[in-house]
């Protein structure tokens, strides 16, 4: 995905921050810290930058950064994607089995 959408231009991550993902996912989440996420990420050489956001959406993220298009995951579609309002938005299908939770499931 990340690959795809570097092919489209400068890549901004929009990371959520522990408390989000908690508050998201519940207590026995995010499987990694923010920090460690944030530290894969920057040895991707698909993504230019990283921005954690503590909110629930990333919607003042998206706000902030005002991007030209918002790239998500399989499982949305084009009008349920937050900050459709502010930007193109392209949906890249997933690949199967590479999810963060399909991975936990299978330890």
């Amino acid at each position: 995905m990340l690959k795809y959408c570097k092919s489209l231009g400068t890549v901004v991550v929009g990371l959520n921050s522990d408390e989000s993902v908690r508050r998201l996912k519940g207590p026995e989440r995010p499987f990694f810290s923010a920090e460690d996420r944030k530290v894969m990420l920057e040895g991707c050489r698909y993504v230019d930058r990283i921005e954690v956001f503590d909110e629930d959406t990333p919607y003042e993220l998206i706000k902030k950064v005002v991007p030209d298009i918002i790239v998500k995951g399989g499982d949305y579609t084009t009008d349920g994607v937050v900050g459709s309002d502010l930007a193109a938005v392209r949906i890249f299908q997933f690949v199967e089995g590479y999810s963060t939770t399909r991975i936990l499931e299978n330890i």
